[in-house]
């Protein structure tokens, strides 16, 4: 496509999405006196949210920290009602914020942007969507999640069934009911893990397809007590700014003691009282579980002793408790009574692991030469993550250089923030920074305010251009992974490193250094003069 178009309409900023990524952005921006336009795929602010609506789909932070901290009378003005928020919830808290910011009025919905160019002659992004926008801005922000691009699995036959597919990533509005059917649901990640219990409350039949079991942990997910939910929102700021200076982003502190170091009694204990608290407490029950192999392993047989306790069929118990990754090395599940479920004569778990789904018929799927007989099939088969949703946008920066082009053999970037070749590029929690592996709103927070104060800097310099520098960039590439494979990560196949989607280069995606460690890193490089990026 031709790149500039002096006729455009101009902008100077574009923000694509308008989940809280997109929200905090277009706040922050327009308060700065920019002129703002966000373009969001869907009917409404809320993005992941906005798309995931399957039954069960509740945060795995804990609700209390998931919320915005820009603002107290924003903080002050909302109460949360359970300990883990649901989906709906979720939705309302970020009507609830758009409506206070007014910021719809910048927002244009059911507007998809498929392209976005750089014209190097004039300095400013030419960016257009499926509804025929063709607007032009200097400033162009990706605020399109890390969870965001729902990843269709690749089935022979899937056209010819008969009955209703859905995907978790793409539930409908109006929800569904499956009372009185036979569902089938093909995978057993997170989305997966919140919704076969309830599917399984509904559906005559259900058959789980498992290709991979997953750890997951007992959310303990009950209705917050009100003198608890007054006193955590009275200290809420406080406890903002001192998460912030934790590499967790986490009010539950991690041990500073090895597995190793104590008896074994003693551990039996720490992990009842921590497994006893709910949610992700248990994982950090020790500070070498993520990085040492046989501190790894003591907690992960924990869990499956855990699992083994409460499936009361030994095979079942077997299939379900993982034995092929360290525990927390793939996204670690929080659940309402998932592993019960398997104790209900009508549900049926299938392992697909040694053999696959062969195809999908008009009636069912076969494995194995056996044909299940279905008359729904949820699709719970996760994300295309961190770079999906960007690379389905044909972005191209310098010299026409396509980001898929440059990305092929695993993203690259600098800080997660930019990448080299693609002047006034930003990306909200892109690879290479914390995002997945924290509060994702406090690194969402964390990330706007450096591009904003960033473009400040620029204005108040007469710069109109930022970009990443090359070498900058492969040190910052060097240096996540040199973290990441400090960890036991990269011993899972995991989305993480983007094994879930065929094709996809093998990298570890996110940066595993910690909230505090990189935003001392960041801070640093605007002290240092923009260190690591060209400024013209």
């Amino acid at each position: 496509m031709e790149t500039h178009d002096a006729a455009a309409e101009r902008f100077d900023a574009i923000v694509v999405g308008a989940g809280f990524a997109g929200m905090y952005a277009l706040h922050r921006l327009r308060g700065r006196g920019l002129k703002v336009r966000v373009f969001e795929a869907g009917d409404d602010v809320g993005g992941t949210w906005y798309w995931n609506r399957y039954p069960g789909a509740r945060c795995d932070v804990e609700s209390v920290e998931y919320q915005y901290g820009f603002s107290e009378e924003i903080v002050k003005g909302w109460s949360w009602t359970e300990r883990y928020a649901t989906q709906p919830e979720i939705m309302r808290y970020a009507d609830y914020v758009a409506g206070q910011l007014d910021l719809r009025n910048d927002m244009q919905f059911n507007t998809r942007v498929t392209a976005a160019v750089y014209d190097e002659a004039a300095k400013r992004w030419t960016i257009e969507t499926d509804q025929g926008d063709r607007v032009s801005a200097q400033f162009c922000i990706m605020a399109t999640g890390c969870l965001s691009a729902a990843r269709e699995p690749e089935i022979a036959g899937r056209g010819s069934f008969k009955g209703q597919t859905y995907h978790t990533g793409a539930w409908p509005h109006g929800g569904v009911d499956f009372s009185g059917q036979r569902v089938a649901v093909i995978g057993t990640g997170s989305s997966g893990v919140q919704s076969i219990p309830l599917i399984a409350e509904q559906a005559e039949r259900l058959f789980v397809f498992q290709r991979t079991p997953n750890f997951s942990l007992p959310a303990l997910n009950g209705p917050l007590d009100p003198a608890f939910a007054r006193a955590a929102k009275e200290s809420f700021m406080e406890d903002r700014k001192r998460v912030r200076t934790t590499d967790s982003c986490s009010m539950m502190p991690a041990s500073e003691i090895s597995a190793l170091d104590v008896t074994e009694e003693e551990r039996q204990r720490n992990f009842e009282h921590r497994w006893g608290k709910g949610g992700f407490a248990f994982v950090t029950s020790y500070k070498d579980v993520m990085n040492k192999l046989e501190a790894n392993a003591l907690a992960s047989e924990f869990v499956r002793s855990k699992i083994r306790q409460v499936v009361k069929d030994p095979k079942i118990a077997d299939l379900l408790a993982p034995t092929n990754h360290p525990i927390g090395t793939k996204r670690l599940c929080l659940d309402s009574h998932y592993y019960e479920t398997y104790n209900r004569p009508h549900v049926t778990l299938v392992d697909i692991s040694n053999a696959p789904i062969e195809r999908i018929t008009a009636e069912g799927l076969i494995v194995g030469g056996q044909e299940y007989k279905v008359d729904s099939i949820v699709f719970a088969t996760g994300f295309d993550a961190m770079t999906g949703a960007l690379l389905r946008i044909d972005i191209r920066g310098k010299s026409g250089l396509k980001l898929g082009d440059k990305w092929a053999a695993g993203p690259r970037t600098y800080l997660g923030l930019g990448v080299a070749g693609f002047p006034n590029l930003f990306m909200v929690t892109g690879p290479g920074s914390p995002s997945v592996l924290v509060n994702v709103i406090i690194a969402i927070e964390q990330h706007v305010d450096w591009i904003v104060d960033c473009i400040d800097h620029l204005s108040a310099k007469g710069l109109s251009v930022i970009e990443a520098q090359v070498e900058a960039e492969d040190r910052w590439v060097e240096h996540v992974n040199e973290k990441a494979d400090g960890t036991l990560y990269p011993l899972a196949n995991s989305w993480y490193v983007g094994a879930n989607v065929p094709g996809k280069a093998r990298v570890f995606m996110p940066y595993v250094g910690g909230f505090a460690t990189y935003d001392r890193i960041c801070a640093r490089v605007v002290a240092n003069g923009y260190e690591g990026f060209s400024l013209a």
